[in-house]
């Protein structure tokens, strides 16, 4: 009985385009599409532009040699 049914989601809905009108939710949802939209684009060209950057740095870069053992010290002597 303390749960949202699916006619209290109708209802819903049904007041809030009573209240701001189907030309106004179809703005704002082609508003919040559109920003999505923009985002995805801004994260691909970032993702791009950081593996560009990496293969740059890769590129530059020179292999370090291995380091070569210490002479061993004979304790003995």
């Amino acid at each position: 009985m303390g749960g949202l049914s699916i006619w209290h989601m109708l209802i819903f809905l049904a007041v809030v385009v009573l209240v701001f009108g189907t030309k106004r939710l179809r703005g704002a949802g082609g508003d919040i599409g559109a920003a999505v939209k923009n985002f995805k684009t801004s994260m691909k060209e970032g993702e791009d532009e950081a593996a560009k950057h990496s293969a740059e740095l890769t590129a530059q870069s020179k292999p370090v040699p291995p380091p070569q053992p210490a002479p061993s010290r004979d304790e003995h002597s």
